[in-house]
């Protein structure tokens, strides 16, 4: 079903997301591996433990994503997570997974088609943007499959695709690279930071990053940062690659706005 493959490996589980009424959660515990859901509406709960008679590799969790403990609740196992996100908890959810990224081998969640072309847009594309960015820094990002209105009762009003992000993402090649090493001390080792800075980059979408980034630095001096790194002074968050914000995220830190006088 939704091409999401099974596993037969006992190191891993899978997290399921909202399984609504189970209909996802029999399909993944026919692997035979510890499958792990979270509902948050208890209405739903009593099905939940109906099928977990039938299934002993169930486990059911009352609660909220957002709050839960993806390292306890693995118990040492490799994380496959599945999940069918409503849009206005789509980015969250994402930010949350992520803080668990060292644990997790693949995502899959079905998102507004909307957001899952964000998700996977690339550089100079009108959909890239801060949750592009922050979802490849994370995730290799593929969308696999539109699901047709028509298989959700009651039909939603937008269109929904699936998407497989497979991790890591960038974030570990630009460390590897030496740009964001922890021995640098003009380096990034803080992805929260960094994303602190995307976001400022792209907080108004359709200006300069001259613009964006006043409240960081004097425009002139953003102005040579960009100029450095052989991008355009007028330059936008749309056109920059993740190591090119990166890049310019480490040339505009603090410690090297002296570099140019020295």
């Amino acid at each position: 079903m939704y091409g999401v493959a099974a596993t037969h490996n006992e190191d891993y589980c899978w997290i399921e997301i909202g399984p609504g009424h189970g209909e996802m959660t029999e399909y993944l515990a026919r692997s035979g591996v510890p499958v792990h859901v979270i509902e948050l509406d208890e209405s739903l709960i009593g099905n939940l433990n109906r099928l977990k008679k039938t299934l002993p590799n169930l486990e059911v969790i009352c609660g909220d994503v957002l709050q839960s403990d993806l390292r306890l609740i693995a118990r040492g196992r490799r994380i496959r997570v599945y999940g069918s996100l409503p849009y206005y908890i789509t980015s969250p959810t994402l930010h949350h997974l992520f803080t668990f990224a060292e644990l997790i081998d693949e995502i899959h969640v079905v998102v507004q088609t909307e957001v899952a072309e964000r998700m996977a847009a690339e550089p100079g594309s009108k959909a890239y943007g801060y949750l592009s960015v922050t979802t490849q820094l994370n995730a290799r990002a593929e969308l696999v499959l539109e699901i047709p209105r028509g298989a959700f009762h009651p039909p939603p009003e937008v269109g929904s695709t699936l998407v497989t992000l497979r991790l890591p993402g960038e974030w570990v090649t630009l460390r590897r690279s030496g740009l964001l090493e922890t021995g640098n001390p003009a380096a990034t080792s803080d992805q929260e930071a960094f994303l602190e800075f995307v976001k400022s980059c792209f907080s108004k979408k359709r200006k300069t990053l001259v613009n964006n980034l006043r409240g960081n630095r004097q425009p002139e001096e953003i102005r040579a940062a960009l100029t450095s790194l052989g991008l355009r002074a007028d330059a936008r968050a749309e056109q920059l690659s993740i190591s090119d914000l990166a890049a310019l995220h480490v040339s505009m830190r603090p410690d090297n706005s002296n570099r140019g006088n020295a």
